[in-house]
């Protein structure tokens, strides 16, 4: 056989050149067996080699679609191929979903994740796996329906040599109705209409009548959440296409979902899909606020930014970071703020380019509860308060959950009590020489497991203690736990006095009379924050929320147990370790503003009230305090590709008078929001991103303008990903590698998790491009795509196999072990006849018999 025939199309071509043109003497026999051999060698022949025994491959589909057909056929499968097999034959299973694993190689019993079909995966497993030395078959068992390309998989089966063989399995006659991925442009301008489709198809069961009449499937499409259009779908022929057009003002992403409720489905599963839309309207910044008419919001306007005003914090994710170039908080707690959008900072500001502006208040910085927070290592400025410079000490009492509930696993083989412990040590650790605390755990009553102690000379011996407490189960009784903290606070004397209630938002049970005890506690000058494990979404939410207001304290809710140590520390430092100082004070500017703009402006002469914070090194402070603390009153450094800055005085609401009467106001403000949004991106580069099942593509282009720049500098890309349901700060983010398409075109693929989302940048020289976010397709492991069944079928016809529905008669395949390139040896044959017909030439010898000349 041969793997490039299509050079014989060359010798037609050499017979026509050599009866043109008599005088290059091609008809003579060694030159033209020379340029045969030399055409074979071009053609790559090759010999194929065979043995006496065959390894049989099997890779067994174990994903949800086919998970009841694929455990009640494996037993009948092994015993087939075992029973049939010749005593030299091999027979090895590779059990396959979202990773591949070999069966006799760990556990029998398949426990990966099912949630995929990846069968080219599988593919790359047993081609590494196979023996040189013995001739090998490929037989897959799957529904077909591989949730992403088949891809470099593919070539590697043919560039070995190894048939495929497969046999689809599966309920294909089922009754399924299932939504196609819903289209729409991947980005749009403000106010422009465009068209948002998707297809719903599907099929009656088996045992359906047959009838002429269309079927109908009611359909409802969502933006962001809340249903925007909804009907009923008439499939005929088992198809239906659903188009509607729409308008979004503003800037950011906005997330359509697509869904179907036929009254009879056998894959409920497939009945979504979903696809963002990100709205590009120039230079956004996000104004995150606590003041209802912040002034900050014209002063952003003027410069030419579109300000979207955030008033319900606890509503932003990742996606509202798209297509914003500013992020600015402006006294605005971080227990308002949702934790995915506050963990979605970091890539945005280091990879993505973004500015990152916080400004001062009693609600800012570490009295605002950022300390440990996701935007923590992202300010120029620490915020937790120096030992030296704490005036007054503080109570604080713990009261944590030990009820049932904690005991489950958090990972890592810690429980979620285990974390809780951390993140109430994390506090005692975080509390000052002269500060108090008393810790008590609580099940139908609470535990004393430390009275009202010194921290100073008793650190050690409480933090050991509180990291001994273990889950007893019950549940959680509230009162009596706040009635003991209470208790114990009462008998401090300090200036300082609050209690940190720990629970399960689903299991907080016998509140009692907590409203009139809160109200004893609040006039005993005490305040009562609640950390809630889980969601507002819970059984015992509203209690958990009430007792917090009540309290005057901070409300927390968190489904991820590895936050906890986070959110302990940031409520500790908001109370015991942050000051706010509310006298007015001087402040001298530095040289540190040539590094934002030319020109200094023309400092105010003292604030009404800062957040006393320290600048870190690396760090830029460019005008400061002249009390005893040289306080950074503004600072900024760059972080990443992005650049943040911390302005620690109010710049509305109270303590802003001096400020905002200040003639340089307007432009600070304007001018330090310019130096943090960047550049604007130039000319000549373009980015396109594809979805196709569970696979990202990226491609970036660039004309020749581009050309030098992105040879001395080649361009970087970085994606971050997130699992469903995972927040911000469980993004996982990597570079990855391009691939050089052609001059001016790169090109970049990666996997998209499991119903999760993307967001990525690329990066050329300073110009930066974001993307997404990007999500698969919903349930792509139930979309059942037609295209990947007939990529299996002719990937099985290229490489020599078939469809087998007789499985025994596998092992009556050819037996190839390899096959051996013959190139070599034709190429040496070309060479001997080229120097034997050069040895012809010259000493005039020809094998062909010459006409006599006529004279």
């Amino acid at each position: 056989m041969f793997h490039a025939p299509e050079w014989f199309f060359v010798v037609p071509a050499l017979v026509v050149l050599g009866w043109r043109f008599r005088v290059l003497r091609l008809h003579e026999p060694v030159r033209a067996l020379a340029l045969l051999a030399l055409v074979v060698a071009l053609a790559d022949p090759r010999a194929r080699v065979g043995g006496n025994a065959l390894d049989v491959w099997v890779l067994a589909d174990r994903s949800d679609s086919v998970a009841a057909t694929a455990a009640a056929q494996a037993g009948e499968v092994a015993s087939i191929l075992e029973r049939s097999k010749r005593p030299e034959d091999r027979v090895f299973f590779v059990d396959y979903a979202v990773d591949a694993v070999r069966r006799d190689q760990g556990d029998p019993v398949f426990r990966g994740g099912t949630s995929l079909t990846r069968t080219g995966v599988a593919l790359e497993l047993a081609l590494a796996q196979m023996a040189e030395d013995r001739a090998s078959r490929l037989l897959v068992l799957s529904d077909g329906f591989s949730t992403e390309p088949l891809g470099d998989a593919a070539e590697k089966v043919l560039r070995r040599g190894v048939a495929l063989d497969y046999r689809l399995t599966g309920d294909g006659q089922a009754e399924d109705y299932r939504v196609g991925a819903v289209g729409a442009p991947a980005r749009v301008r403000p106010g422009e209409a465009f068209l948002v489709e998707f297809v719903i198809t599907g099929r009656g069961g088996a045992g359906a009548a047959a009838s002429a009449d269309a079927v109908r499937v009611p359909w409802e499409v969502s933006r962001d959440g809340r249903v925007a259009a909804q009907g009923v779908a008439e499939l005929r022929d088992g198809v239906a296409r659903v188009r509607l057009t729409d308008r979004v003002g503003g800037g950011g992403a906005v997330r359509y979902e697509a869904a179907i409720r036929p009254a009879a489905d056998a894959h409920p599963e497939n009945n979504r899909a979903e696809a963002w839309v990100e709205v590009a309207g120039g230079a956004r910044a996000l104004l995150v606020t606590n003041y209802p008419d912040d002034p900050v919001t014209g002063l952003l306007r003027a410069q030419g930014f579109g300000v979207e005003i955030v008033d319900t914090p606890s509503a932003l994710s990742a996606a509202s970071l798209t297509g914003a170039r500013l992020v600015v908080f402006n006294n605005v707690p971080a227990h308002r703020v949702a934790p995915e959008f506050l963990g979605a900072l970091d890539f945005f500001v280091r990879e993505q380019g973004g500015g990152l502006f916080m400004a001062g208040g009693e609600n800012s910085f570490g009295a605002g509860g950022y300390f440990s927070s996701p935007v923590d290592p992202l300010l120029p400025v620490s915020m937790e308060l120096r030992k030296e410079h704490r005036k007054l000490a503080t109570a604080m009492a713990i009261v944590m959950d030990r009820s049932g509930s904690m005991a489950a696993s958090a990972g890592g083989g810690l429980s979620k009590m285990d974390l809780a412990n951390t993140g109430a040590a994390r506090a005692v650790e975080l509390l000052g020489e002269q500060d108090a605390v008393a810790v008590f755990a609580v099940d139908s009553t609470a535990h004393e497991i430390v009275p009202l102690t010194s921290v100073g000379p008793n650190r050690g011996k409480i933090i050991n203690a509180v990291r001994r407490v273990e889950s007893m189960g019950g549940g959680i009784y509230v009162y009596e736990g706040l009635a003991a903290g209470w208790k114990q606070l009462q008998r401090a004397q300090t200036g300082t006095r609050h209690l940190i209630l720990f629970s399960d938002a689903a299991d907080s049970e016998e509140p009692g009379d907590y409203k009139n005890l809160l109200a004893e506690m609040r006039a005993g000058g005490a305040t009562v924050s609640v950390i809630g494990l889980g969601s507002t979404a819970d059984s015992d939410a509203r209690l958990l929320e009430d007792i917090a207001r009540l309290g005057g304290g901070r409300m927390f809710f968190n489904a991820n147990p590895a936050d906890l140590p986070a959110i302990f520390a940031q409520e500790t430092v908001s109370v015991a370790r942050s000051a706010f100082i509310k006298e007015k004070t001087a402040g001298e500017g530095t040289p540190g503003w040539a590094e934002i703009a030319a020109r200094a402006p023309p400092w105010p002469a003292a604030v009404d009230g800062y957040n006393l914070s320290y600048l870190r090194d690396g760090a830029t402070a460019s005008y400061v305090t002249t009390d005893e603390y040289r306080a950074p009153l503004v600072a900024a450094w760059a972080r990443g590709a992005g650049r943040v800055a911390a302005v620690s005085f109010p710049l509305g609401g109270d303590h802003s008078t001096a400020v905002r009467g200040w003639a340089g106001y307007g432009d600070f403000v304007q001018t330090l929001g310019r130096w943090l949004a960047g550049e604007n991106v130039p000319p000549g580069l373009g980015l396109r991103t594809k979805v196709e099942g569970e696979r990202l593509s990226v491609e970036l282009l660039h004309d020749e303008t581009w050309a030098a720049r992105v040879a001395a500098d080649g361009p970087v890309v970085f994606v971050s990903a997130a699992a469903a349901g995972a927040g911000g700060g469980m993004e996982q983010t990597r570079e990855l590698l391009w691939e050089k398409i052609e001059p001016g075109r790169f090109r970049v693929t990666t996997g998209l998790p499991p119903g999760g989302r993307v967001r990525g940048v690329v990066r050329v020289g300073k110009a930066t491009l974001p993307f997404g976010p990007v999500t698969g397709a919903s349930g792509a492991e139930w979309s059942f795509s037609r295209e990947r069944v007939e990529e299996l079928r002719q990937l099985s016809v290229r490489s020599g196999g078939r469809e087998r529905l007789d499985l025994a008669t596998i092992w009556d395949s050819p037996r190839v072990v390899s096959e051996r390139s013959l190139r070599g040896w034709a190429l040496a044959g070309a060479l001997a006849l080229v120097l034997l017909d050069a040895l012809l030439t010259r000493v005039d010898v020809s094998l062909v018999r010459r006409r006599k000349s006529v004279s």
